[in-house]
Formats: C-alpha cells, sequence, structure tokens
C-alpha cells in the first residue's frame, strides 16, 4: 500500500465531492437525456460536465421556474441573478463557495481555466431573459452566444485540459462547440415555442409570429440548424476520446428532434411539444457509443 492510499481525505476535497454530488443530483432530476448522454464520458471529465450544467440548470430556474413560482418579482430575480453571477467569479478566483452548486463549477473552472469571458456572457443572456422588452432581430446572435455557445465552449476546455492543441486545431473545435450549441438552443427555442410565447411572453424569432409561424419560415429555421448540426458533426471525430461518444449522443439526439420539428406541421408546435420516442434514444445512445456519428437522425426520428 502506497502512502497516497493512507492519506488523510482533506476537508476541502471532502467538501468538493460532496459538492460535485449536489451537481449531479440538480442535473438528473432535470434532464434524463442528458443523463443518458453523461454516462458515455470518460469518468475523469464526466463530473466536470456535470458540474457546468448544474450551474446553468440554477441560473435557468432563476428566469424561467422556481424562483418566479416563489413569488420573486423582477428586481429580486434580477438581484439573484447578479448575486449568482458574483459568486460564481469570487468562487473561481478563491477556490471555494459556500454555494454547493458554485463550488462544484467553481472547481471544474479553475480545473479547465473557464473564466469571465465565458460566465459573464452566460449570465448577461440569462439576464435578458428578465427584460420584458421584445427581442430585436440584432440581439439574438448574443442571446444564443451567450446561453448556449458558451456553454459548449466551457465543455471543450474541460474536454482539451489535459490535452495539447494546436491554436488552428483548437479555434476550429471552438468554432464546432458553438455551432452545436446554437443548435441546441435553436432546437429548444421551436420546441418550446408555445410555453415561451404564451407562458413567458418571449419570441426569440423577432421577424416571426409565434401564432402564425407558417410551414415555409418552420423549414427555414429547420434548415439553419441542420446547418449548424453539419459543422458540428465535422470536427467530433477529432474531439478527444473520452468525450467523443457523449457529444456525438447529444448531436444525435437533437438532431433527432429537428428532424421531429421538420415532420410536425407548423401550426402544431404551438399545440403541442415535440419529443423523441424512448426506444430511439436508446438507439443513438447505443450507435454513439459504438462510435458510430450519423449525419441525419430521420431513421431513428
Amino acid at each position: 500500500m502506497s502512502a497516497s492510499d493512507t492519506a488523510p481525505v482533506t476537508d476541502l476535497a471532502r467538501y468538493s465531492e460532496c459538492a460535485q454530488d449536489s451537481a449531479a443530483r440538480v442535473i438528473s432530476a432535470y434532464s434524463t437525456s442528458f443523463g443518458m448522454a453523461a454516462r458515455l464520458l470518460d469518468r475523469r471529465i464526466r463530473p466536470h460536465v456535470r458540474n457546468v450544467y448544474g450551474l446553468v440548470r440554477v441560473a435557468d430556474e432563476i428566469v424561467d421556474g422556481a424562483a418566479a413560482e416563489a413569488g420573486l418579482d423582477a428586481a429580486a430575480l434580477g438581484a439573484l441573478l447578479d448575486g449568482l453571477e458574483a459568486e460564481t467569479l469570487h468562487a473561481i478566483d478563491v477556490g471555494y463557495s459556500a454555494n454547493l452548486v458554485v463550488h462544484a463549477f467553481a472547481c471544474s473552472a479553475r480545473y479547465a481555466g473557464i473564466g469571465s469571458d465565458l460566465v459573464t456572457p452566460f449570465f448577461d443572456s440569462m439576464r435578458r431573459d428578465l427584460d420584458p422588452r421584445a427581442y430585436r432581430s440584432g440581439e439574438i446572435g448574443t442571446y444564443i452566444y451567450g446561453s448556449a455557445e458558451v456553454v459548449g465552449l466551457m465543455c471543450l476546455r474541460i474536454f482539451l485540459a489535459d490535452h495539447v492543441v494546436g491554436e488552428e486545431e483548437r479555434t476550429r473545435l471552438e468554432d464546432g462547440a458553438r455551432r452545436l450549441g446554437a443548435a441546441f438552443q435553436k432546437v429548444n427555442f421551436l420546441r418550446d415555442l408555445a410555453a415561451d410565447w404564451e407562458t413567458l411572453g418571449r419570441n426569440y424569432f423577432p421577424d416571426i409570429d409565434p401564432n402564425g409561424l407558417t410551414e415555409t419560415q418552420k423549414l427555414g429555421l429547420v434548415d439553419d440548424i441542420d446547418a449548424d448540426l453539419a459543422a458540428a458533426r465535422a470536427v467530433i471525430p477529432d474531439l478527444p476520446r473520452g468525450a467523443r461518444g457523449a457529444v456525438a449522443a447529444a448531436h444525435g439526439l437533437f438532431a433527432a428532434l429537428n428532424e421531429r420539428i421538420r415532420a410536425t406541421p407548423a401550426d402544431r408546435l404551438m399545440r403541442s411539444r415535440v419529443r423523441v420516442a424512448g426506444g430511439a434514444k436508446l438507439r443513438i445512445l447505443a450507435e454513439a457509443s459504438l462510435g458510430r456519428v450519423t449525419a441525419q437522425a430521420r431513421s431513428t426520428a
């Protein structure tokens, strides 16, 4: 038995492990699809990705869910979000937070080199969702970057933390991560069209009336998502092996969702939420685990 086998667990290590478990619990409570795909990650990076999504989920609940249901008004929600951002940035600096999910995220951020360059745009987009003003066309790209593309970039930094990658290759992988994050967000915009508009009063397609979405408009949006998915797919084989299967699975799940949206009449998107059947999800995950990255998901949609 080596000396390291008998070394006592430090208080900080125990606390960090507890924080990591808390982030994993948050994710498991909100997203079965994410949990299924995350299981394909190498065990060394899986907790870090869960930590990122744990913080994302907590922030999302401030702007979209539990905090509002608790009766907090817009000013209180904004103050909560500001406090969460400040706590997150401080925890990255010092390596500790009394908020378990923030602490878990900070541990991963310090490991992978995630800083304010990605954290601040994320919170800026979350903050924009608290603004009742209608979105303008020029704002949506910035919103998508902060709400989704930076999350892809955070995950990429985790994937590459222990790898030496040239500047040109890193730029190529970053573009793929951004395009995949954008595709995820745009699919969610279409899938949640009714809830966003009727419940939250948000329209993420400023040039389109959600109540009058035409088939031509829908197909244009679906084609745009397909272009993002194709660009993201091109770089998946170049990701580190420990991340490749999980990213392929997530790509496949959202490609299947996009094809379901393509097949759903535009007027029905305001009446029902598109889903991928459980059996189709399992097939996508199985193919990803075997290293099969498919260009389209029509056969499984």
